[in-house]
C-alpha cells in the first residue's frame, strides 16, 4: 500500500552546514517516507567541509543547494530548526503542521579536528529518533520504522565487531578511513609488517564480512571501507579513528616516508 510521503523542512541560519546534513540524511534513511528540503534564514555556499564528511559515509551530496527561506512558499509536515538563532528567528513558521527545535553546534565554531563528522553523527541520532517516532504513521505494512533504509548490505552486529578484535585489522580499519583507500604494501609499510600473507589474510576476513571491498588496478589490490556498509557501523569505524588518533599516529608517520607510494596512475615498486 502506498503512503503519501510527508514533507520536511530544515531550518538554519546559513543552510551550509547542518541542515544540509540533515537533508541528505533524512533523504537517504527514509526518502521513500519523507520529502526533504533545507533553508537558511541567511544563507551561505555549502561548506565544502560538509559535503565531504557526507561524502565519506557514502551519502550523496551532489545536488545540495543552499536556499532562502522565502523560497519556500508551500506548508510542511515538519520544519525542524537545527540552531537556537533559527529557531528564534522562525519560532512560528506558517502552514508548519508540527515544528521541532532542535539545537547543535555549528560545526565551524567547533575546535574538534573532526567537528563536521561529529556534528554528522549527533544529527544521525537525532534523525534516528525522528524515523522511529514520526515515521511509523508514513511506513507501509510491509516494512518496520525500526529498518534504516540506507544499505542493502545485511551485516550482524556480532560478526562486525569480531572482526575489530584484531590489532591489523581495526588499525587497517582506521587508516583506510583516513585515506581513503590503500593497498597491500601501504598496509605493509604502515604497520611494520613484513609478511604480506599476514596482512592479506586479514584484509581476507574484513572483505569476507563486506566491511572492505576492493578493486584491481594493474597487478596492484586496494582496499577501501565498503561505502555500503549500514550507517551505524560506519560511524562506529570513524568514531573510533576520530577518538584514537594515537593510535595510528606512528603508522601514519611510517605511511608518510613511505617511497614510490601507489597512486591511481602507478603501481607499488
Amino acid at each position: 500500500m502506498n503512503i503519501e510521503k510527508k514533507t520536511v523542512l530544515f531550518l538554519c541560519t546559513g543552510n551550509s552546514a547542518r541542515s544540509q546534513m540533515a537533508e541528505a540524511l533524512l533523504k537517504h534513511r527514509a526518502g521513500d517516507r519523507f520529502d526533504v528540503y533545507s533553508a537558511g534564514t541567511h544563507p551561505e555556499k555549502v561548506d565544502d567541509r560538509a559535503i565531504d564528511a557526507l561524502s565519506r559515509f557514502g551519502i550523496d551530496s551532489q545536488n545540495l543547494v543552499s536556499n532562502h527561506i522565502t523560497d519556500f512558499k508551500q506548508s510542511f509536515d515538519y520544519v525542524i530548526t537545527l540552531c537556537n538563532r533559527a529557531s528564534n528567528e522562525c519560532r512560528s513558521y506558517p502552514g508548519a503542521s508540527k515544528q521541532l527545535a532542535w539545537d547543535f553546534t555549528d560545526p565551524k565554531m567547533r575546535a574538534d579536528s573532526n567537528a563536521f563528522s561529529a556534528t554528522l553523527t549527533e544529527i544521525n541520532n537525532r534523525i534516528s529518533m525522528f524515523i522511529l517516532v514520526e515515521g511509523e504513521s508514513t511506513q507501509s505494512t510491509t516494512e518496520s520504522a525500526f529498518v534504516e533504509p540506507v544499505s542493502s548490505l545485511d551485516l550482524e552486529p556480532t560478526a562486525f565487531y569480531k572482526c575489530l578484535t584484531d590489532d591489523i585489522r581495526i588499525k587497517t580499519l582506521m587508516m583506510t578511513h583516513y585515506h581513503g583507500e590503500l593497498c597491500v604494501c601501504e598496509l605493509m609499510e604502515a604497520l611494520a609488517e613484513d609478511s604480506q600473507p599476514k596482512v592479506s589474510r586479514n584484509l581476507a576476513v574484513l572483505k569476507k564480512s563486506n566491511i572492505i571491498t576492493d578493486r584491481k588496478h594493474g597487478q596492484w589490490v586496494f582496499y577501501r571501507i565498503n561505502p555500503n556498509l549500514p550507517m551505524w557501523a560506519k560511524l562506529v569505524i570513524a568514531q573510533t579513528t576520530e577518538n584514537n588518533i594515537p593510535l595510528i599516529a606512528e603508522p601514519l608517520k611510517r605511511l608518510a616516508l613511505m617511497q614510490c607510494r601507489p597512486n591511481k596512475a602507478s603501481f607499488c615498486k
